[in-house]
């Protein structure tokens, strides 16, 4: 709205406005409103595209100039997405079993399962994973695989270097969900390759495959996302069915995690009850998460060196020793100790062979390629056929691009449009003074523009039609306790928008470290800026190191929230004693 610009201070202005002649204050009035509805014609009538033709909101030009339609896909190259749910005939084939194929494409598009869909497949997959043991005999030839981690599309490439699942057997040595973004595709395809083939398509449990870890890391956030949680609650009940080791060809110990000092024959493993929640100590939580340790192979010639020492990186179990592997295999007459949950830079690793047979006495596999999109390692695959090893490599496949957290872009960009909003509303009260803020404007509201309707707290003057007589409106800023608040509101819109800003940057750092912090970046990490990053992020050892937090396993949900609470009253804190200096 226009102001009028007058000097002193507001009782000056005020007795000034009264001592002007009626007529004076009339033409002011009159002024006033020609400049608004000449302003409010030039915003109406002005063109948008330069031409004077009204611009279409179906054609958008891009930076380079190439015009694209916005009904159409602009990068036709990419896929759409599966828009349908798929019927119960394509889904299932005539004996009820689901049509892995069918499903394997549907879920490359991104396509949904409805819940009594996604509800059969989970409770065929947990009754017959429930009838196996806890400890699998399999024999060769057999295709083994480590961690997948939620990366389907990886997973997919993986049954190209491994081998047609019709035809080629398997054995997942666990962690199939949490921390990708597509953990539920991953998980049900699986499920429903072990439907169609039970008798040489095996799966074991790793130890994200429990309530705790899918709480605290992305699966549960995946499922409700996408479903609900009923179906997160039947794919934890699932977990509990999943078999936890496995001896192939009666020579190697395959399991997610390692051994454990509990372990004395393989035998025990059939004594656990496993299903339940894994336990934070004891010969099951061994299982899933034991690491050997830092030392394996350094220490391999030191009789002093311990078996067993507590693995201060996981935060539970135990860390092996090259020592304890050597009286495992030889105690069980077994080659070879074969695991998974650990990244590798290469997809796998050979760790010191034994003495008396001279062969590796541990094998860690790791198959999810360029792990949480940051790590840039290489996946593999063992191939055992013939008594012969063949470690397959394999490099990350492209995939379509989440959010982290599965926001979605409203959500992800109202920090960006917050800022920005609120600094264009502060740059509009900062174009006058506080003085100028408390002045009078004079309009004819009859003669105001239609698309105007003005709901000014400011003194405004009505003229009557055949009056002479003008009525004032009491403005808000006649009152001090109410030109107070505006004040106020003013300085708060301020401080929403550093606020805002603060998100903003936040967001942007989320957003390139994608899912590697899974709401819980070790702090210090984005400590040194962009150049820390692209520095910390260099190669896989960095990486590694960087999201070692992660590895742990994790407090509980109560304690999280607790140390969330405290960590942001902490910064409000900071943030308020900032604000008052």
């Amino acid at each position: 709205m226009v102001r009028l610009s007058w000097s002193g201070d507001r009782e000056q202005q005020s007795s000034s406005k009264q001592e002007m002649p009626s007529s004076d204050l009339l033409h002011e009035a009159h002024e006033n409103t020609r400049k608004i509805n000449a302003a409010l014609n030039v915003i109406e009538s002005k063109p948008q595209d330069g031409t004077g033709r009204k611009k279409s909101l179906s054609i958008y030009t891009l930076e380079d100039g190439t015009k694209v339609s916005t009904k159409k896909r602009v990068v036709k190259s990419v896929p759409p997405v599966a828009k349908r749910l798929p019927t119960d005939e394509e889904l299932f084939d005539a004996d009820g079993l689901p049509n892995h194929e069918f499903l394997r494409e549907h879920f490359r598009k991104e396509g949904r399962l409805s819940e009594e869909q996604a509800v059969r497949i989970l409770e065929m997959a947990t009754d017959i994973l429930s009838r196996e043991p806890n400890l699998l005999q399999v024999s060769a030839p057999i295709t083994i695989c480590g961690d997948l981690h939620g990366q389907y599309y990886d997973l997919l490439k993986l049954f190209e270097v491994g081998g047609d699942p019709k035809t080629t057997p398997y054995l997942f040595l666990g962690d199939y969900v949490d921390r990708g973004s597509f953990s539920f595709e991953c998980l049900l395809y699986l499920y429903s390759l072990k439907i169609n083939y039970p008798d040489h398509f095996w799966m074991l449990r790793g130890n994200h495959e429990c309530k705790h870890l899918t709480s605290y890391f992305t699966f549960k956030t995946e499922c409700l996302h996408k479903y609900n949680l009923r179906i997160y609650d039947l794919c934890c009940h699932s977990f509990n069915a999943l078999p936890l080791a496995a001896v192939m060809n009666g020579q190697y110990f395959c399991v997610h995690g390692g051994i454990s000092p509990e372990l004395k024959t393989v035998e025990d493993v059939n004594r656990i009850n496993r299903f339940r929640e894994i336990p934070s100590r004891g010969l099951m939580c061994d299982l899933l998460w034991a690491d050997p340790s830092e030392t394996y192979d350094e220490d391999a010639d030191d009789p002093s060196t311990l078996a067993y020492t507590p693995n201060i990186i996981r935060g539970c179990s135990f860390a092996f020793s090259y020592k304890a592997s050597c009286e495992f295999l030889q105690r069980t007459g077994l080659l070879s100790i074969i695991r998974a949950h650990e990244a590798q830079d290469q997809g796998y690793r050979m760790y010191k062979n034994t003495k008396n047979l001279g062969f590796p006495s541990l094998l860690t596999l790791f198959s999810a390629p360029n792990y949480l999109d940051t790590y840039k390692n290489k996946a593999a695959v063992l191939k055992y056929s013939d008594n012969v090893m063949n470690i397959r490599q394999f490099n990350m496949s492209q995939h379509p691009y989440w959010l982290p957290n599965f926001m979605d872009v409203f959500t992800w960009s109202l920090p960006f449009v917050g800022e920005k909003v609120t600094e264009m509303l502060v740059s509009i009260l900062n174009i006058c003074t506080e003085e100028e803020l408390e002045e009078e404007t004079f309009v004819i509201r009859e003669d105001l523009g239609a698309t105007l309707k003005s709901k000014n707290t400011e003194q405004v003057v009505t003229v009557i039609p055949g009056s002479k007589k003008s009525k004032k409106k009491r403005s808000i800023l006649d009152d001090d306790a109410k030109r107070r608040a505006l004040r106020s509101k003013i300085l708060a819109i301020a401080k929403v928008s550093r606020m805002y800003s603060v998100l903003r940057e936040e967001s942007d750092k989320v957003q390139y470290l994608k899912t590697m912090n899974s709401g819980v970046l070790p702090r210090g990490a984005l400590s040194r800026g962009s150049e820390g990053l692209n520095e910390a992020l260099s190669n896989f050892e960095r990486a590694r190191r960087a999201d070692l937090e992660n590895e742990r396993l994790p407090p509980s949900l109560a304690d999280v929230e607790k140390s969330r609470e405290q960590y942001y009253r902490k910064k409000l804190e900071e943030f308020n004693e900032k604000e008052e200096k």
